[in-house]
């Protein structure tokens, strides 16, 4: 368990802030749909005495950690092994209708960083898996292997927004024709070769690569495009949402989808908004919330967080 106590949550005191006047009642459930190492679940079950809490997550090493830091808070605690888009059906089977509240801290966990076997790093060598739920099929070395070239080029530009995704590509493809990849190592070798010297000081050039492969391993966007609605839908009135984002694909995706249910359907030129048109939510910040830059220097994973809440107003038509 001391290894939970290393890892500090982000904006902790600001998503408590941000979800209080939704939790702070008798009967509140909070679905927290990345559990991870349970930072943010320890904080919620203290400071809310009558809360029910739902954790997520598809590491099931998390899970295992995490139950038994949240065990002293026993029946008020359910910990399911699944992927975030299945909020609808966790609540289901748990006869759950509606919520208080659901967090999203995006990402990759700290846990799954420091465990250099799990091949979420470049900057140590480990087998390429990325896998976050070990459980699963896909890894990094099978796409690299598997993958055409165009394929390939695609989620280097989409999932990395890698500029030199065709150079990347083609170099992997004639490279595997000799030997697998299988290894970070093996792969941040060759693409500091494929890398032009000048561009080389612009940024280690594995970083964009391996958050596109991480991406495609866990199929992370897919997966918040469904789960952002979901969560919406799960929230009953007065209900709130905060998810915390790190990098901009994953922003656009949450800042579309609480823009949509934060303003008003009504047709132009109807000269009266009829209720059914009104903004189902009200966005709680402004923008995408930074945090602190004393946050920053006391703890690095918050440098990126871009954060956004929402509360809703009203029920779906």
């Amino acid at each position: 368990m001391a290894e939970n106590r290393l890892h500090t949550p982000v904006m902790l005191e600001r998503t408590v802030e941000l979800l209080t006047p939704a939790l702070d009642r008798p009967g509140a459930v909070l679905v927290d749909a990345t559990l991870g190492l349970g930072g943010h679940a320890e904080a919620f079950l203290e400071r809310f005495p009558e809360l029910t809490f739902v954790g997520l997550d598809r590491d099931p090493h998390a899970l295992e950690l995490t139950g038994e830091r949240l065990a002293r808070f026993g029946a008020r605690v359910h910990l399911v092994h699944t992927v975030y888009d299945q909020i609808a059906e966790v609540l289901d089977e748990l006869g759950i209708p509606s919520v208080a509240g659901v967090l999203f801290d995006l990402g990759v966990s700290s846990m799954q960083l420091d465990q250099v076997e799990r091949g979420f790093s470049y900057s140590k060598d480990a087998p390429l898996d990325m896998r976050m739920d070990d459980t699963a099929e896909l890894t990094a070395a099978r796409i690299l292997a598997d993958y055409d070239e165009a394929s390939l080029r695609r989620i280097f530009y989409e999932y990395g927004e890698e500029k030199l995704a065709p150079r990347y590509a083609s170099r992997i493809v004639r490279e595997r024709a000799v030997a697998p990849l299988v290894t970070s190592a093996q792969l941040v070798e060759l693409l500091i070769a494929a890398t032009p010297a000048a561009l080389q000081r612009a940024g280690h050039p594995a970083k964009r690569v391996f958050q596109a492969l991480r991406i495609e391993v866990n199929q992370e966007l897919a997966v918040l495009e469904r789960a952002i609605p979901a969560a919406l839908d799960a929230l009953e009135v007065g209900g709130r949402i905060v998810v915390l984002a790190y990098q901009s694909l994953e922003d656009r995706i949450v800042k579309r989808e609480l823009s949509a249910r934060s303003t008003s359907t009504a047709p132009r030129g109807l000269p009266v908004e009829l209720p059914q048109h009104r903004p189902e939510f009200k966005l709680l910040v402004r923008g995408a919330e930074l945090a602190s830059e004393a946050e920053k220097a006391a703890n690095s994973r918050a440098t990126p967080v871009r954060l956004r809440a929402a509360e809703r107003l009203r029920a779906a038509a």
